[in-house]
């Protein structure tokens, strides 16, 4: 897809290197303030705010494989540029790093440093859960015990796997529940939660990872609801919004994926004000991470875009 004009500056001019890291932090003082919305727990009025929102790292994955931005600057980003003070990692951007003390010392001062809160870590790439291998299930199980560790090292209340296997729509209820409670029943000892994020295959099927949820039934045990993960392979997609609903009574975080946006700032794949009665009507109050996967944009404005919306929708409801 063609990037317009205006995206295309944008992105030329938040590209940023060690360097310029470095020079912009350092003349952000007490004279910058940005609005405190996103981080008080009451609103101007002295109400609880029906929700709070975080940033998940994946939305400036491009920013960082291209080396413009380090991992260990994320939690700055967050709060400088965006006012965010909640932040939700991704392993593959220090992959070799979960069992580093000394580099997860550092992420944990930087968050602290900035005044930012470590919600999770997203896992990818540790093997499938619900292999229909017993025994790459299990090494699959073991390979995320050092990411429960980092976890709780790093302050987070969760870490988010996937819920991949294989075999028929039942058997993979089965292994994917096998696989999951085992790590649970892990996590649970170290005081984490494990959360599945609805993420491709039948774990984008509301109703299948529903399923798993009553499967390996446990009180540590919980779903990450993504806004638009629900297509299931090419061509078939889930009913996101039926999809959140069966996936919200199990929810321990919530993803607004966003992609593009109209003239009016309003999401073009997805009704963030339908999204978010969903979300509140299950009883959830917690963190609403954004996720910006767009093109059309460059990563910084899509992240302001995504923002902004989710504070315009939060305005209407209170």
């Amino acid at each position: 897809m063609v990037k317009c004009g205006t995206a295309t500056s944008a992105s030329a001019s938040y590209r940023l290197n060690r360097r310029d890291f470095i020079k912009k932090t350092a003349v952000i003082t007490g004279g910058l303030v940005f609005s405190r919305l996103d981080s008080a727990m009451f609103s101007g009025s002295n109400q609880p705010l029906p929700f709070k929102i975080s940033l998940a790292e994946w939305s400036l994955h491009r920013t960082i494989r291209n080396g413009d931005l380090d991992h260990l600057d994320f939690a700055a980003i967050a709060k400088n540029e965006f006012g965010i003070d909640a932040i939700e990692y991704v392993n593959t951007f220090f992959f070799e790093k979960a069992k580093n003390t000394a580099y997860l010392s550092e992420m944990k001062q930087r968050a602290d440093n900035s005044g930012v809160k470590s919600l999770l870590i997203m896992c990818d790439e540790e093997g499938n859960l619900g292999d229909p291998n017993q025994k790459k299930r299990l090494r699959a199980v073991e390979n995320h015990y050092k990411w429960v560790e980092a976890a709780k090292y790093l302050g987070c209340h969760s870490i988010r796997v996937n819920a991949r296997s294989a075999g028929s729509y039942e058997e993979q209820i089965e292994l994917a529940a096998d696989g999951l409670q085992r790590l649970t029943e892990f996590s649970d000892k170290i005081g984490i939660n494990t959360i599945v994020e609805n993420h491709g295959g039948l774990s984008s099927n509301g109703k299948w990872l529903s399923a798993v949820m009553g499967k390996a039934n446990h009180p540590r045990f919980g779903t990450l609801p993504d806004f638009g993960n629900f297509k299931i392979q090419e061509d078939e997609w889930y009913d996101r919004y039926l999809g959140m609903k069966e996936l919200m009574p199990y929810a321990k975080a919530v993803s607004a994926k966003s992609h593009e946006f109209d003239d009016e700032g309003n999401e073009i794949n997805t009704d963030f004000y339908k999204m978010m009665n969903i979300v509140l009507d299950a009883g959830y109050n917690g963190y609403v991470g954004i996720e910006y996967e767009g093109s059309v944009h460059s990563e910084m404005e899509g992240i302001r875009l995504t923002r902004e919306l989710l504070k315009k929708v939060r305005a209407s409801i209170q």
